[in-house]
C-alpha cells in the first residue's frame, strides 16, 4: 500500500500527459473515443520522457564507453586473483576494483540509469491503465485529469479490435462496443498482443546486439562481463515474451516505442561517436576518409590548362640584321651585294650604344 502511494505522484503526471496529448489529438481531428488517439497519446507520453531521460542517456553512453576502456585492465585483475577465495584477496580485488572505476571515472550502476529511471514511470502507466474501469464504474476516485467520462472512453477505445486496457492473459474476459451491444474480442487481444511483444523482443534484440557488435572494442569482446553480454542479448528478449503477457497492451504500447526510440537514439550515437577501438570507429574514419577526398576534389576543381607567361623586365630589343659588305668588281662598278636590304627596318640600321665600361680604378 506504501508503494501505491508512492507511485501516486508519478501516476498524476502519466495521466496528465495523456489527456494533454489526447486533446491535442482531438482538436487535430482525431476521433477522441478511437483507440489511435489514445495509443498516440501513449506515444506522446514516451516522447516527453526519453527527451527529459537524454541527459541520464549521456552518462549512460559515457559510462558504458568507460567500461569497455577499462575492460582489458579489469581481465588483468581478475586473472592476477584468479583462483583465490581468502578475504584477504577479495578485499584487495575490490579495491583495485573501484580505484579502476575511479581512474576511467565511470561505474557500471551509471548504464543502467535510464531503465530505472523508466521504472516508476512504467508501472505507472500499468497503474493507470489497470485502473480504468474502476475509475468509469466510480469505484475509484479519478486520478489526476483522468475523470470519469475520460477513462471510460480509453478503457473502451481498441486498437485492432483490442481494447488498450486488456491482456493477454484475461483475453477471453475483454470486450468491447457500447452497453448492450458487447462483443467478446479475445482472438484480436491475443493477435495485438502476440504482434507488439515480438516488436519488443526483436527492438530489444537489435539494440543489444549493435551495441556489442558495432560499438566494443576486440579486447572488450573477450573475458566474463562479455559472455554474460552474449547472455543477455538471447535472455532479455525471452524474458520479455513471457512477462509480456501479464501486460495491458497500452503498457506494451509503451515499452515498443521506447524501444524503438532507444534503438534510434543509439544507432545515432554509435554511428556519430564510437568507442575507440571499435567496428563503428573503422567505419565512421572510412566515411571521413571518402568525405575528405571528395571535398579535396571540389575545392580543386576541374584541371585547366596551363598558360605560360612572358617574364617580365626589359623590352625585348629587335634584332640586327647583318649588313652585307660592299664588293666591287673589276670594272669598278657596284654588285649587288653593296645595295642594302629594302626589308630592313631603318631602325636596324642605327648603331648599338656601346656597352657601359666599368670605371678603373
Amino acid at each position: 500500500m506504501d508503494l501505491f502511494k508512492i507511485l501516486y505522484p508519478i501516476e498524476w503526471v502519466v495521466a496528465w500527459i495523456m489527456v494533454q496529448f489526447h486533446a491535442l489529438f482531438q482538436l487535430l481531428g482525431l476521433n477522441p473515443a478511437s483507440g489511435t488517439a489514445w495509443a498516440l497519446s501513449i506515444v506522446g507520453l514516451v516522447v516527453v520522457i526519453r527527451v527529459m531521460l537524454i541527459p541520464l542517456f549521456v552518462r549512460q553512453i559515457r559510462a558504458s564507453r568507460g567500461m569497455q576502456l577499462l575492460a582489458p585492465e579489469m581481465q588483468a585483475i581478475q586473472k592476477k586473483y584468479k583462483g583465490k577465495s581468502d578475504p584477504a584477496s577479495r578485499e584487495a580485488m575490490s579495491r583495485e576494483t573501484m580505484d579502476l572505476y575511479k581512474k576511467h571515472n565511470t561505474n557500471p550502476l551509471a548504464s543502467c540509469l535510464p531503465i530505472l529511471a523508466q521504472s516508476p514511470i512504467f508501472f505507472a502507466l500499468f497503474r493507470v491503465l489497470n485502473s480504468l474501469q474502476n475509475i468509469a464504474s466510480g469505484q475509484q476516485a479519478p486520478i489526476g485529469v483522468m475523470t470519469k467520462d475520460l477513462a471510460s472512453q480509453a478503457e473502451r477505445a481498441t486498437l485492432f479490435g483490442a481494447p488498450l486496457s486488456s491482456t493477454f492473459v484475461k483475453a477471453a474476459d475483454a470486450v468491447s462496443g457500447p452497453v448492450g451491444h458487447v462483443v467478446s474480442v479475445a482472438g484480436n487481444v491475443r493477435f495485438v498482443t502476440i504482434l507488439l511483444i515480438v516488436a519488443m523482443s526483436v527492438t530489444t534484440f537489435t539494440t543489444q546486439r549493435q551495441l556489442t557488435m558495432k560499438n566494443m572494442p576486440a579486447s572488450a569482446l573477450q573475458g566474463p562481463m562479455a559472455q554474460q553480454q552474449k547472455m543477455l542479448l538471447y535472455i532479455l528478449p525471452l524474458v520479455f515474451a513471457f512477462s509480456g503477457v501479464n501486460f495491458p497492451i497500452g503498457v506494451l504500447i509503451y515499452w515498443t516505442t521506447t524501444n524503438i526510440w532507444s534503438m534510434g537514439q543509439q544507432f545515432y550515437t554509435i554511428r556519430r561517436m564510437p568507442a575507440p577501438g571499435s567496428e563503428a570507429e573503422r567505419l565512421l574514419k572510412e566515411r571521413q576518409a571518402r568525405k575528405g577526398k571528395v571535398q579535396d576534389q571540389v575545392a580543386a576543381g576541374p584541371e585547366l590548362p596551363a598558360i605560360e607567361e612572358q617574364p617580365r623586365g626589359q623590352r625585348a630589343q629587335p634584332k640586327r640584321k647583318d649588313r652585307q659588305r660592299k664588293r666591287t668588281t673589276s670594272d669598278g662598278a657596284a654588285s649587288d651585294a653593296d645595295v642594302p636590304d629594302s626589308s630592313s627596318d631603318p631602325e636596324d640600321d642605327e648603331p648599338e650604344p656601346p656597352a657601359p665600361t666599368k670605371p678603373k680604378k
